[in-house]
C-alpha cells in the first residue's frame, strides 16, 4: 500500500523529488533557460512579471536608486518568499549592471501564508513588487545605467510551473524617474520594520522551538501572529502551534523539523498579523535577530509513508524522462542531407504545393519545344528554390540565435505575410482567368522583362514555389530540420540547400530529359484554356489563406482584408482599360485602396485576443480534442492515461488534411477510446513558445507532428503523413 523512504529523504526530498518529476515538463514549457529576447514584461496565463525603476531625484552617485520585479499573479497561483516554507522556491534575480554599479539583496515585503493541507507555504498572491537598491559609485561616468535581469520564479496553485525571463531596462543618470513609485511604495510599506532583539530569545527542545520576543507594536498586543523564520527547512511551517501575549511579551512554540539542515546560532525571523485581508503582501511585519539559546537536537531518522501511486508516478517519469522518443534516433549530418533530399522530393505532392504546381506545368509547357531554354529555366528554377530555402534557413537560424523561439514556417505566423501572400496570389489568379495582362498593367520596360528574360522568370517562380511551400513538412523532413537547428550555421544551410534542391530535381530532372518535352501536346488553344482552369487553384489558396488570417486576427481581420483584395481586382481590372475610363476608375480605386489601407488595415495585422481552446467532439461517444498545455499534458501523463498529441496549425494543410482523413478514422478513434487516450490539440497557429519547446524537445522544428506519451514507454513520434494502420500499430502498442 505504501512505499517507506528514510525521513531524511522525506519532506524535503520529497519537495525534492516532485520539483525534479516536474521540472522537464516545465522546461518544456519555457524553453531553455536563456533562449528568451531580454525585455521588460514576460507574461503567462499564472503570472505576469515586469522590471521596473523608481529614481526620483535620478540616478547618480549618492541618490536613492530602487529597481524591482513586478509579480501580478492570476487568481489563485501564487509564487515563494525567500522561505518558501514546506515546498516551492524563492524567486532568484541574477543582475547584470555596468562597472561602477552594484545591486543589493531582494528588499523581500512580509509573505502570507499559504495552508495547503497538512503543510503551509510562505510567499505572495496578487501583485508585488520585490525591490532591489542599486549603489552607483562616484567613478560611474555614464549618461544612463544599461539593467540585465535573468529571473526564475515558481508559481503555483495545486500544480506548480517553473517560469523565467529576461529582462532589460534603461535608466537616466539625470531626471527623475517616478512613473511606478505608487507600487514601490506599496512594497516598502509592506516590508517588515526591523526591530531591535533586546532580551528576545530562541530556544530549541527535543521537538520544539521556542521563541519569546519583546518590542513588538503594542496594537498587536492580544493578537495572534504568524511567524516566518528565514531559515528554510527549520520548522514545520503546516503544523499546530501554541501562542501567548504575557503583557508585552509574546511566546510561541512551534514544532521542529526533524530533518532540518541547519542549526543556527541566531535567529533571523519575521512575525506579522494574522489573515491580513485581501491579496498581494502580508500585512506590515517586525523582522528580529535572536540569539538561539541552548543546544539544538540532533535530527533522528523516521520514516513516512508515501503512497504508491506517487511513487509509480515519480518512477515512471524518470524513466519516461531518460528515455528517448522512438523516432528521435540521432542524426548524423549524412543521414539529416539524405532526409532532406528526400523531404524535398515528397514536397512535390504535398496540398499545400499543389497551386505553385499550376506555374510550373504553365512555364514547361511554354518552352517545351525550345531546349536549351527549357534546361535554362530549369536550372534558374532550381536556383530559386534553393537560394530562397537557405535565405529563409538563414533567417530562421538568425531569429532563434537572437533568442525568437521559431520553427519551420515561422512566417505564415504574421498576419502581414498571409495578407500579402493573398495579395499575391489573388493576383495570379486574376491573370490566369484573363481579367487583366501584365503588359496593360505595368509599365512597358517592366512588362517586357518576362519575355525578355525568361530565366528571370523561372528563378522567382522558384522563389514564389519556396514561399507556399515552406509550411508544410514531408516525411523526412521533420528529423533533418530538428536537427539542423542544432547544428552549426554553415552545416545547417546545408540541410536547408539540400531540401530546396529535392523540391526543384523533378522539374530540374525533367527540363533535361527530351521524353518529357516531348510528350507534352504542341502549343495551342489548349493552353489558354490550361491557363484559365489553373486560375480556380489560386482562389481556392487565397481561400484558405483567408480562414488562416480569420484565426490568427478574427473575423474583422479577414473581413478587411477580402474588402481590400476585392478592391485590388477592381484596381488591375481598371488599369487594363483604355481612354478616360482608365483614369477615373483606376485613380478611384486607387484611392480607395489607400482609404481602406488607413481605416480597416490595421485590423488585418491586430492579433485577436486567445481565446481559451475549446473542446471539439469526434464522431465517436467520449472521444474528444481537448486544448493543449504543457500542464494538462503532464496532468493526465501522471493520471496513467495514453495521451496523443496533434501539434498542427490552421496554416499547415497537411495538418488539415490528415485532420481530417486517418485523425477522423471511426476505426482509430475507436482504438482511442477503447484505450483510454487522452487527444491534446497543440496550435501553433500563432506564435506560441510553449509549443515550440514541447516540439524542440521531440526533435522536431515544424508542424505537423504527432507524439503519443505514456508512462514508463519511449515517446512515440509518428510520420507526418499519417495513415489509419501507422496510427492503429502505435495505439496497439499501448
Amino acid at each position: 500500500m505504501f512505499a517507506l523512504l528514510p525521513f531524511s529523504a522525506t519532506r524535503a526530498r520529497l519537495r525534492a523529488a516532485l520539483l525534479t518529476a516536474l521540472l522537464p515538463v516545465a522546461v518544456m514549457a519555457q524553453g531553455v533557460l536563456g533562449d528568451k529576447p531580454a525585455t521588460t514584461v514576460v507574461q503567462s496565463d499564472q503570472a505576469r512579471a515586469e522590471l521596473m525603476a523608481h529614481a526620483p531625484d535620478g540616478a547618480s552617485a549618492g541618490k536613492p536608486v530602487w529597481i524591482g520585479l513586478q509579480l501580478t499573479h492570476a487568481p489563485e497561483w501564487h509564487t515563494y518568499w525567500k522561505n518558501s516554507g514546506d515546498s516551492g522556491l524563492p524567486t532568484e534575480l541574477q543582475w547584470t549592471l555596468p562597472e561602477g554599479v552594484s545591486a543589493g539583496e531582494i528588499a523581500w515585503p512580509t509573505p502570507r501564508k499559504f495552508p495547503i493541507g497538512n503543510l503551509a507555504n510562505y510567499g505572495y498572491d496578487g501583485t508585488v513588487v520585490l525591490p532591489v537598491p542599486l549603489t552607483v559609485s562616484p567613478d560611474f561616468k555614464g549618461e544612463h545605467i544599461d539593467v540585465k535581469l535573468y529571473a526564475a520564479w515558481l508559481v503555483c496553485r495545486k500544480e506548480c510551473i517553473p517560469e523565467e525571463g529576461n529582462f532589460s531596462l534603461r535608466i537616466p543618470v539625470q531626471g527623475s524617474l517616478a512613473s511606478h513609485g505608487g507600487a514601490f511604495d506599496a512594497s516598502f510599506k509592506a516590508a517588515p520594520r526591523d526591530v531591535p532583539a533586546g532580551d528576545s530569545t530562541a530556544e530549541p527542545s527535543p521537538t520544539a522551538l521556542k521563541v519569546s520576543l519583546t518590542g513588538l507594536p503594542t496594537a498587536w498586543r492580544g493578537q495572534k501572529l504568524e511567524f516566518f523564520p528565514e531559515t528554510t527547512g527549520l520548522i514545520e511551517p503546516g503544523a499546530a502551534w501554541k501562542q501567548t501575549w504575557d503583557g508585552e511579551r509574546w511566546t510561541a512554540e512551534v514544532p521542529l523539523s526533524p530533518h532540518r539542515s541547519e542549526s543556527p546560532a541566531r535567529l533571523a525571523l519575521v512575525v506579522a498579523q494574522a489573515d491580513p485581508p485581501g491579496q498581494g503582501p502580508g500585512a506590515p511585519g517586525a523582522r528580529l535577530d535572536v540569539p538561539v539559546q541552548g543546544a539544538w537536537p540532533s535530527a533522528t531518522p523516521q520514516v513516512v509513508a508515501v503512497p504508491e501511486a506517487l511513487q509509480a508516478a515519480l518512477d515512471a517519469n524518470a524513466a519516461r524522462a531518460s528515455a528517448p522518443a522512438q523516432s528521435a534516433t540521432p542524426l548524423t549530418l549524412g543521414a539529416a542531407l539524405l532526409g532532406a533530399l528526400l523531404g524535398g522530393l515528397i514536397l512535390n505532392l504535398m496540398p499545400c504545393v499543389f497551386p505553385v504546381l499550376a506555374i510550373k506545368v504553365m512555364a514547361f509547357a511554354k518552352h517545351a519545344n525550345d531546349r536549351p531554354a527549357h534546361r535554362a529555366n530549369g536550372l534558374a528554377y532550381t536556383a530559386g528554390v534553393v537560394l530562397s530555402f537557405t535565405a529563409l534557413g538563414a533567417l530562421l537560424l538568425a531569429l532563434r540565435a537572437a533568442g525568437e523561439q521559431l520553427g519551420w514556417g515561422f512566417q505564415l505566423q504574421s498576419p502581414a505575410v498571409v495578407a500579402a501572400l493573398a495579395a499575391l496570389f489573388t493576383l495570379i489568379g486574376l491573370n490566369l482567368a484573363g481579367l487583366f495582362e501584365f503588359g496593360h498593367v505595368l509599365p512597358s520596360r517592366v512588362a517586357s522583362l518576362q519575355a525578355r528574360n525568361p530565366t528571370v522568370d523561372a528563378f522567382l517562380t522558384g522563389v514564389l514555389a519556396t514561399a507556399i511551400a515552406s509550411p508544410c513538412t514531408a516525411p523526412f523532413m521533420g528529423a533533418s530540420l530538428g536537427l539542423a537547428v542544432a547544428l552549426p550555421a554553415a552545416q545547417a544551410l546545408a540541410v536547408f540547400a539540400v531540401l530546396g534542391l529535392g523540391m526543384a530535381l523533378p522539374y530540374l530532372a525533367a527540363s533535361w530529359v527530351p521524353a518529357v518535352a516531348r510528350a507534352l501536346p504542341r502549343p495551342g488553344a489548349w493552353m489558354n484554356t490550361f491557363r484559365h482552369l489553373m486560375a480556380f487553384p489560386m482562389f481556392a489558396t487565397v481561400v484558405w489563406l483567408l480562414w488562416v488570417l480569420g484565426q490568427q486576427s478574427g473575423i474583422d481581420g479577414a473581413a478587411a482584408l477580402l474588402m481590400l483584395l476585392v478592391v485590388l481586382a477592381l484596381l488591375v481590372w481598371a488599369l487594363g482599360l483604355r481612354g478616360k475610363g482608365r483614369t477615373v476608375i483606376a485613380g478611384l480605386s486607387l484611392v480607395g485602396l489607400a482609404w481602406l489601407s488607413w481605416a480597416i488595415g490595421p485590423n488585418i495585422t491586430r492579433l485577436q485576443d486567445a481565446a481559451p481552446g475549446q473542446a471539439v467532439a469526434t464522431a465517436v461517444d467520449g472521444v474528444s480534442w481537448q486544448p493543449w498545455s504543457p500542464q494538462a499534458q503532464a496532468a493526465l501523463v501522471a493520471e496513467g492515461r495514453p495521451v496523443f498529441v496533434d501539434f498542427t496549425a490552421a496554416w499547415c494543410v497537411t495538418c488539415q488534411y490528415n485532420k481530417r482523413t486517418t485523425l477522423a478514422d471511426a476505426t482509430v478513434l475507436g482504438d482511442m477510446a477503447g484505450k483510454n487516450v487522452a487527444l491534446l490539440r497543440a496550435d501553433w497557429t500563432r506564435r506560441d513558445p510553449a509549443v515550440t519547446a514541447a516540439l524542440a524537445g521531440l526533435g522536431r522544428n515544424g508542424v505537423p507532428v504527432y507524439a503519443i506519451y505514456k508512462n514508463g514507454q519511449a515517446t512515440q513520434v509518428l510520420s507526418e503523413v499519417l495513415t489509419v494502420e501507422e496510427v492503429r500499430a502505435a495505439l496497439a502498442q499501448l
